[in-house]
């Protein structure tokens, strides 16, 4: 049987056995309703405070800050559609997610006026342009923390300081940033941050939005008053434990990034070594340890990721929520790419069970079968 390797940990994580034993547990012994005032109630009432707890730790937060959720997308909705009324200005950027560029442009549509600041060739947004942005009626700035393509950081804390100046709230989608590079709320000053379970190693279905102490959110979700009125619905303890668990991993392995910024390092010099006419889009500004977007120019990448399954190598082609779209990824346009320098795009992500040897296979194979794609391709022979 042929040996299968995963390098798409930004679309999702594999469950790790910490949260699978935790997840289990829960299922097996913790099933009472957390609102129920009995002894199976109040014991996953526990579960649940404590669970708040951990994710809390995972981003510098308090419990009380922390309102469960399904996951990145509804935190992200809870956020921009909680914090924004009809006539009100938010600025982000043109490289977010679609969970955030979907509500943004909803809202549009609702009467809330949004300006979308562009990144520069590096995919990093400069403060100064989104200060420029700034209006009276500024209600809301949202950024996200790293792109889930190109994997850029970027300058959270500078912006966070420009949103408070202009008595605005300021947002994060932190969904690829969590669990990955250290991460404190408070210190930086952010109002409202997202995060999902699924990016760490949990499972799928679960996610978190810290919400600074004195904002005041309108809910999506109308009904009892769970999660402080933040969220109606019976909470998904055994989800949440699962989570904890794996935010307790994140932060007690903090070293792991030193780890996959290396292994990532190699794969990049040894694919740039290579092939030719490769580059690293992003490569100059500072990136979360695990991610690399490199284009071979000539190519699709969606002809390189099936290439690549074939051999038993999982990668992607950019954003999970876009597999499959016929338009180049959005986020690479923003940077000054091309249409067809975007779509000869792929995106590697790395996780805690890749190593050495698997990375070492991965470099060799996108080596042979870039090369196998070329000599086919009419585009590259007129390169």
């Amino acid at each position: 049987m042929q040996a299968r390797y995963y390098f798409d940990h930004n679309a999702t994580t594999p469950v790790c056995e910490e949260a699978l034993r935790a997840h289990a547990a829960a299922l097996r012994d913790v099933y009472g309703n957390a609102s129920s005032i009995h002894h199976y109630g109040q014991a996953a009432k526990q579960a649940l405070e404590k669970a708040r707890k951990s994710v809390a730790s995972l981003i510098g937060a308090t419990p009380k800050e922390i309102v469960f959720t399904s996951g990145g997308t509804e935190s992200n909705n809870l956020a921009l559609f909680g914090a924004v009324r009809a006539g009100a200005h938010i600025i982000t950027t043109t490289i977010e997610h679609p969970a955030v560029l979907g509500p943004c442009r909803k809202l549009q549509a609702m009467g809330v006026d949004v300006t979308f600041v562009a990144p520069d060739a590096d995919g990093v947004v400069d403060p100064a342009a989104v200060r420029r942005e700034v209006r009276s009626n500024t209600a809301l700035i949202s950024v996200m923390h790293v792109n889930n393509e190109t994997g850029v950081i970027q300058p959270v804390e500078e912006m966070a300081r420009i949103a408070h100046e202009a008595n605005a709230l300021f947002h994060v989608d932190g969904v690829q940033a969590a669990g990955r590079i250290p991460v404190d709320v408070a210190a930086c000053g952010i109002d409202l941050y997202s995060i999902s379970a699924h990016k760490l190693y949990a499972p799928k279905g679960v996610g978190a939005l810290y919400i600074r102490k004195g904002v005041e959110l309108s809910p999506l979700l109308h009904g009892g008053r769970q999660e402080k009125s933040h969220r109606a619905g019976t909470e998904n303890v055994p989800a949440a434990m699962a989570f904890a668990a794996a935010a307790d991993w994140a932060r007690e392995n903090a070293a792991e990034a030193i780890r996959l910024s290396s292994l990532r390092d190699r794969l990049e010099a040894s694919v740039l070594a290579a092939v030719p006419q490769a580059r690293v889009n992003g490569r100059r500004g500072q990136r979360v340890a695990n991610t690399s977007s490199i284009r071979f120019d000539g190519i699709e990448g969606e002809a390189i990721v099936i290439a690549l399954d074939l051999r038993g190598f999982a990668i992607s082609s950019g954003s999970a929520c876009s597999s499959g779209a016929v338009e180049p990824s959005h986020v690479l346009l923003a940077m000054g790419l091309s249409g067809e320098q975007a779509r000869s795009s792929v995106r590697i992500s790395l996780g805690r069970d890749n190593t050495v040897d698997q990375v070492d296979a991965l470099s060799s194979a996108i080596a042979d079968s870039v090369a196998r794609l070329r000599k086919l391709s009419p585009v590259y022979a007129h390169a």
